[in-house]
């Protein structure tokens, strides 16, 4: 069992920057990949980016490209995203998932544990 718990959500205008952080119980964390996806009002929960489980591979969806940088501490059990040029759009909650299979995944079906969420608002 992996329990996933995010923080460094809030207020920030358009330009600011943010780091999430996903701190994972459970002595399993390193051999999982970890995923940060987000979910705004009225919409569906979309991947943002994913990180393997030992961090020589990472991922992005193409709006956060650039901007987004995907990390993670095994020692610490933490996997980290750290958001730059941040933009009204990219208000939303934002979740990190556990990811047991081998690579790296967009799909939300490929996650085991999801954790409660953090939000993140930005302002224009």
């Amino acid at each position: 069992q992996v329990q996933l718990v995010e923080s460094g959500g809030g207020l920030v205008q358009a330009g600011d920057s943010l780091r999430l952080s996903c701190a994972a119980s459970g002595q399993i964390f390193p051999s999982y990949a970890m995923g940060w996806f987000r979910q705004a009002p009225g919409q569906e929960r979309q991947f943002v980016a994913v990180i393997n489980w030992s961090g020589s591979r990472t991922y992005y969806t193409d709006s956060v490209k650039g901007r987004f940088t995907i990390s993670r501490d095994n020692a610490k059990n933490t996997v980290y995203l750290q958001m730059n040029s941040l933009k009204p759009e990219d208000t939303a909650v934002y979740y990190c998932g556990a990811d047991r299979t081998i690579g790296v995944h967009t799909a939300q079906d490929n996650y085991d544990y999801w954790g409660q969420g953090t939000q993140v608002t930005v302002s224009s």
